[in-house]
């Protein structure tokens, strides 16, 4: 067995990055509560507000608009359950933590391709009273498909409803904008960009309308209570600068990794199929079926090599059921069955991508 592991499993949560790490160590270093007026008070209250601003720069808002939370989960939680009671409308494709959140949701379909259906989308709202709350993401963490949000926004603001946005994957893998995109709220978590996990925030146009999920002294003005996580806010912001300073350069040196996986998977596996492969998708995400090679037996041989990919979200590929998102773009019980994903990052290097083929490469030749 390989005791070197070559890390392909971005999506499910990335390594920390160095700068993350050091503003961590640092921030522990300090005694203060964020809260407190003293001098130590208000260097930690620094730290919060300066990592404020290095979120909201990264996803083209403003501080005032950017609540901290424990991650994707309890914000995107925050922003479904604390928002006034309306008919809700999921689409298909989303993270099992929407559905959860959402149990009484309506459906919105979703096209072979991984894109929301905007005409099904359409036909919904005018079936319910008005306001809807609309929740679509930007970005699978599946197939990497982004989503048409400023076509959703469109449809949802015409019929009085508004839009959550799921942008956990997008955020520091492509420019996200929140003014731009014309959503409500936008969920984000930071251990997918080389933050600390445990440590997200939502941003959210109209903080003063949300309903705190819990009680508490008042802090991130009322809608979160409880001491902040000094040193996780630290790593995000940290994190987010790290993503800033390193931007497109970064993400066509990803884009150049994932093509070359995607051109040589073509050539071992020529039957192999990408889920959404002829859709607009994160350059660094590839869900891939090798029909008649079962994930599991995959996921196995290359853990044995070294090598760590994933079965689908990392929420959900620990459960026997197939993936929904696969069910909802067609694909059969069988496919989705022997489907993997590989999700690069800001560390992967060209040598991991030949790692990853030489291990995968006796599976492919046993292929259907």
């Amino acid at each position: 067995m390989n005791t070197q592991t070559i890390y392909l499993d971005y999506n499910a949560t990335a390594p920390v990055r160095p700068q993350a790490i050091d503003a961590v160590v640092r921030t522990l270093q300090i005694t203060g509560n964020p809260s407190s007026v003293h001098n130590t008070g208000r260097k930690a209250k620094a730290i919060v507000e300066d990592a404020r601003e290095a979120v909201a720069q990264l996803v083209g808002a403003v501080p005032s608009q950017v609540i901290f939370t424990s991650g994707g989960t309890e914000a995107l939680a925050l922003a479904l359950q604390g928002s006034p009671p309306g008919p809700r409308l999921v689409s298909s494709i989303e993270h099992p933590c929407v559905r959860v959140a959402t149990p009484e949701a309506m459906d919105i379909a979703a096209t072979q391709g991984g894109i929301v259906d905007l005409e099904h989308l359409e036909n919904l709202l005018q079936t319910v009273p008005s306001p809807a709350l609309v929740a679509v993401m930007l970005a699978n963490n599946e197939t990497g498909v982004i989503q048409p949000i400023r076509d959703v926004v469109r449809i949802a603001h015409a019929a009085g409803a508004k839009v959550v946005c799921d942008a956990v994957q997008a955020a520091g893998k492509i420019p996200v904008d929140f003014q731009s995109l014309g959503v409500d709220a936008l969920a984000l978590s930071g251990h997918k960009w080389g933050g600390p996990q445990g440590i997200g925030a939502l941003i959210t146009r109209t903080p003063e309308q949300l309903i705190p999920l819990f009680g508490g002294g008042g802090q991130e003005r009322g809608k979160r209570g409880g001491t902040p996580n000094t040193p996780g806010i630290a790593g995000l912001g940290a994190a987010a600068e790290a993503v800033l300073n390193q931007g497109q350069a970064e993400r066509e040196r990803i884009l150049r990794l994932r093509n070359n996986l995607e051109s040589r998977i073509a050539s071992l596996a020529p039957r192999a199929r990408i889920w959404g492969h002829a859709e607009n998708r994160l350059p660094n995400t590839t869900c891939v079926e090798l029909r008649g090679v079962n994930q599991q037996r995959q996921l196995m041989a290359l853990d044995l090599a070294g090598i760590a990919v994933s079965a689908g979200s990392a929420c959900s590929s620990g459960k026997t059921a197939p993936s929904p998102v696969l069910a909802a773009m067609g694909a059969s019980e069988s496919q989705a069955r022997d489907t993997i994903r590989i999700s690069l990052g800001w560390n992967s290097q060209e040598s991991d991508i030949e790692a990853f083929l030489t291990a995968w490469s006796p599976l492919a030749r046993t292929a259907a």
